[in-house]
């Protein structure tokens, strides 16, 4: 049977490439593509509602979603835990899933479970995030989430140690963790977490370097997973076993994903 699909956001970045993947996906279809101008109304009749809009409207799209009763995978930056959280009783009492995906990059995701396993070793950890100059939000998406997962993982630890935070130009705390964002032209997404200690650094960076192919494969993944979920998920790690295990991380079943490519991911110490 096909999944009718009602993409929100689908001439953006973001929103063009989950509609080639859907396209070239076997057992899903694209009925409806929303845009700024759209009404709501227009995602009646799918089976499921892809969000990759904006964080100013995403809420509104996931609830009306919820509202009918169709599942939905948002791809839309801005949702932290404390806002996923304002949603999942709306979703528990409508017996429906929504699925919430940071960053569709495998490269992306495993960085960020190897700054979790990590947290527990060093006190201080901040995170520098960059994207084009065309984000509108900050701090990202991604860099919220692992922020969270280091949070989780410290939490017989303690909050990092975070000196001079009341400064703005210190970034801002998210879980204890200094973010900060840099926008600028030329680069397409990049996140660095520095990890510190006595006499020593670790610094996992991720590139994302071709975001088409990057992000196809979890596109895939999560595409599957959002179209029989039950009840929140969030990040692609909770769809896919990376081989390492993440604090407090929902779990569900689905798909591993194919092998990613566009993309490259390194770790270095000093």
């Amino acid at each position: 049977m096909t999944t009718r699909v009602a993409l929100v956001g689908g001439t953006g970045r973001l929103g063009s490439i989950i509609a080639e993947v859907i396209e070239a996906t076997a057992g899903f279809e694209t009925v409806a593509v929303l845009g700024s101008t759209s009404d709501l109304s227009e995602m009646d009749g799918a089976d499921l509602v892809v969000d990759a809009s904006t964080p100013a409207v995403s809420v509104d799209i996931v609830r009306a979603a919820i509202d009918r009763g169709i599942n939905v995978l948002v791809g839309t930056s801005g949702w932290s835990a404390e806002r996923i959280a304002l949603v999942r009783p709306l979703v528990e009492t409508a017996g429906t899933g929504a699925v919430f995906i940071p960053n569709f990059s495998l490269g992306s995701v495993i960085g960020s479970a190897l700054a979790a396993a990590s947290a527990r070793f060093f006190p201080s950890i901040e995170i520098v995030e960059t994207h084009r100059e065309t984000k509108v939000d900050s701090p990202s998406g991604t860099a919220v989430r692992t922020a969270e997962l280091i949070a989780a993982a410290r939490a017989d630890t303690g909050p990092v140690e975070a000196p001079h935070v009341d400064q703005r130009a210190r970034g801002q705390q998210i879980a204890s963790v200094p973010v900060h964002s840099l926008r600028r032209p030329g680069v397409v997404a990049k996140q660095e977490t520095i990890l510190s200690g006595p006499g020593e650094s670790l610094t996992i960076v991720h590139d994302t370097v071709d975001p088409g192919a990057a992000y196809a494969p979890g596109i895939r993944t999560a595409l599957a997973a959002a179209r029989d979920a039950r009840g929140i998920v969030v990040g692609l790690d909770s769809m896919i076993d990376i081989g390492i295990r993440l604090p407090s991380s929902p779990r569900a079943a689905a798909p591993v994903a194919d092998d990613a490519s566009g993309q490259a991911a390194r770790a270095t110490g000093a």
